[in-house]
């Protein structure tokens, strides 16, 4: 459980004689291991050759592209992938690698050179098979423990919200869409928005990686799926997965409870 401030949320601390983060370009070391790893390597080249693949002039295949993101996270070996999303670095080369790694050209901006409204990438999420239950597990275990809120935000790549490092400067993310254009709707837009930019659990959980035994050494069951292991948080305690329950309303439903906790997310 988290408690007010995110550097209090319940997290180890580093074990006794860790490298330094700055001392050293972890994100090099996270590709290093997974090129060493078979099954990391194999996936990892897949969705390189799909995200730079060929397509028609001024545009990628971004679907083909997703696709083989979420492959990745949802097959490859948890410890590995996840070293190569949440590396912890200490200046802005490290940071900049970590930001590229996964062709965020293809698979996070575009296709136009401003970021569209979040509540269209909402909206699209909505009508996603694959990326709604992925929003709603995010939600639900974010605001819990820290393990289950970077699986369930790893998750999240490869979808219509597909987030990712905002700059080179900082640990911030945040999906590529902006509430500029909300009009009446701009509560809507930063309630979701707010889901990745003002969530503390979540911000302590990235800062914290570097000393997090669990998800760096702790081999998930090989027998079971990544991917139906993911969903299994889509449950929201208190709702119903009622498909005749607005999605909208759930959406601030789960914001306002959220929001509204001290426990883990920030105000305003």
């Amino acid at each position: 459980m988290c408690v007010r401030h995110a550097s209090n949320c319940s997290l180890p601390a580093a074990p006794p004689g860790s490298p330094s983060s700055a001392a050293r370009n972890r994100c090099v070391d996270a590709a290093e291991a997974c090129t060493a790893d078979t099954r990391c390597r194999r996936l990892r080249t897949a969705y390189v050759a799909q995200c730079l693949g060929p397509a028609s002039p001024g545009s990628c295949p971004r679907a083909r592209c997703r696709r083989a993101l979420r492959r990745f996270f949802a097959r490859g070996p948890p410890p590995l992938t996840h070293a190569l999303l949440f590396c912890p670095c200490g200046g802005p080369a490290c940071a900049e690698r970590r930001r590229q790694t996964f062709v965020p050209s293809c698979a996070f901006s575009g296709p136009g050179a401003a970021p569209p409204s979040c509540l269209a990438s909402l909206e699209a999420c909505e009508r996603s098979r694959v990326c709604r239950p992925r929003l709603l597990a995010f939600q639900a275990s974010c605001g819990h423990q820290a393990p289950s809120c970077l699986s369930a935000y790893a998750g999240l790549v490869g979808t219509a919200v597909t987030p990712n490092y905002v700059d080179n400067a900082s640990a911030r993310v945040a999906p590529w869409c902006d509430c500029g254009a909300s009009g009446n709707r701009r509560e809507e837009c930063e309630a979701f928005r707010g889901l990745f930019t003002r969530n503390r659990c979540l911000d302590g959980a990235i800062q914290a990686f570097d000393g997090w035994p669990p998800i760096l050494h702790d081999h998930l069951d090989p027998h079971q799926d990544s991917e139906h292991r993911l969903l299994q948080h889509v449950a929201v305690p208190g709702q119903r997965s009622d498909s005749s329950h607005s999605w909208l309303q759930l959406m601030l439903q789960l914001w306002q409870h959220q929001i509204l906790n001290p426990l883990c997310w920030a105000r305003g």
